[in-house]
């Protein structure tokens, strides 16, 4: 997953933006995008606003930003408590019924000393609380 997918993504039961983006593990490859345009919202790489990052006159150093795909993390929403696991460099945001409980009680297990206690203890659908 690039940094700049945060630009456009919502959670997608309580419609929230943005996400709250927990990297464990990036991998920088060799963009063959030439041509940058900034994200339109929000800089997920600077974890800012973008209106918020032209008035404290930081520049967007979109073509670094292009080159590293996020391996591993999670996507939080700060809004409804539900998180979203990033595996294989694919962000998986299903609606709670679809999701693999298993699964995503296996990464909350792997990663517990990365993943805030608030969402091991009380994130939905899935915590190590229940």
């Amino acid at each position: 997953m690039k940094y700049r997918l945060m630009n456009i993504l919502a959670c997608p039961i309580c419609k929230t933006f943005p996400l709250q983006l927990i990297v464990f593990n990036e991998m920088k490859k060799a963009s063959s995008i030439f041509v940058v345009n900034p994200c339109d919202e929000y800089c997920s790489y600077n974890k800012s606003r973008i209106d918020d990052l032209k008035n404290k006159d930081i520049s967007l150093d979109c073509k670094d930003c292009l080159q590293i795909n996020i391996v591993e993390g999670i996507l939080i929403c700060q809004n409804c408590g539900r998180w979203y696991p990033i595996m294989d460099e694919i962000p998986r945001m299903l609606p709670d019924e679809l999701r693999n409980k298993e699964r995503d009680k296996d990464f909350l297990i792997k990663n517990k000393e990365r993943i805030p206690n608030e969402t091991l203890s009380k994130g939905k659908p899935i915590n190590l609380s229940n």
